[in-house]
């Protein structure tokens, strides 16, 4: 076997448990189920299966007296009264590396562009503490977004969060695009949270460009998935952009939209 190979399949056991405690469907109400166990604690995966074998990816919500609720990542259509629920005793993780720049994700690490499959030979959790305070570094340098207004005018800094308001068609995320195509950062990290499905193409296209995608992760979560999808696309975007600064690289880190 190839050491990538090696070092994929090592990941991969070190993020498995011998043991699996399982429990069972109770009630339902709407995305939510109910359980009769299993032993797990809130923010753990744990999957759902139907009577036909079918496997759904779900995340521990909280408890409800002694039950435990739990939400799939997808639909709830095809499971019923007594379906197994198997706590997998991990919160749940991303794909992190070079190997993500360049690529268009899912919310839980699955390709969506047709570059094939995605070898990444790390995982870290989306859930993450932040940095302590002592720990941070002050504004000092500007960082070049590449956007002459900006740059003179309103002038950004390495470490400065901002926000874009407006309403619908004004052109936000039209300025994004300027900014992830221009913008003085080794890594572009991109998370498209809640947009409408045609238009993570149009930004892909038209905003980034392949300019901006050759040095971008984008992470996707449209309007369309529940909203625990859209939340892990934004805590997913956060943990790849944190892992790349970790390594010593600028990043500029862009949600579109909270």
């Amino acid at each position: 076997m190839t050491p990538a190979l090696v070092d994929l399949l090592d990941s991969h056991l070190r993020r498995q448990h011998a043991w699996q405690w399982t429990g069972k469907v109770i009630d339902a109400a709407g995305q939510s189920m109910e359980c009769a166990g299993p032993l797990c604690s809130i923010g753990d995966c744990c999957e759902l299966v139907d009577a036909a074998g079918r496997r759904y990816a779900g995340e521990v919500i909280g408890f409800r007296g002694h039950r435990v609720l739990a939400m799939p990542l997808e639909g709830t259509e095809g499971l019923r009264h007594g379906d197994a629920v198997i706590g997998l005793g991990r919160p749940p993780a991303f794909p992190v590396g070079e190997q993500l720049i360049g690529r268009v994700l899912d919310a839980v690490g699955n390709p969506m562009d047709d570059l094939g499959p995605l070898h990444a030979s790390d995982h870290k959790s989306i859930h993450r503490a932040p940095p302590a305070p002592m720990d941070r570094l002050p504004i000092r340098q500007p960082l070049s977004t590449g956007v002459r207004a900006i740059d003179s005018m309103l002038t950004v800094g390495l470490g400065q969060r901002i926000g874009i308001f407006g309403g619908s068609g004004v052109g936000k995320s039209t300025l994004i695009g300027m900014m992830t195509r221009n913008a003085s950062a080794d890594v572009i990290v991109v998370g498209l949270v809640g947009e409408r499905g045609r238009e993570v193409g149009e930004f892909l296209e038209d905003a980034l460009g392949a300019e901006g995608r050759r040095r971008s992760v984008v992470i996707v979560s449209t309007s369309d998935q529940s909203p625990l999808l859209r939340m892990r696309a934004a805590l997913a975007a956060t943990s790849v952009a944190e892992s790349y600064a970790a390594d010593g690289k600028d990043v500029l880190l862009v949600l579109d939209s909270l």
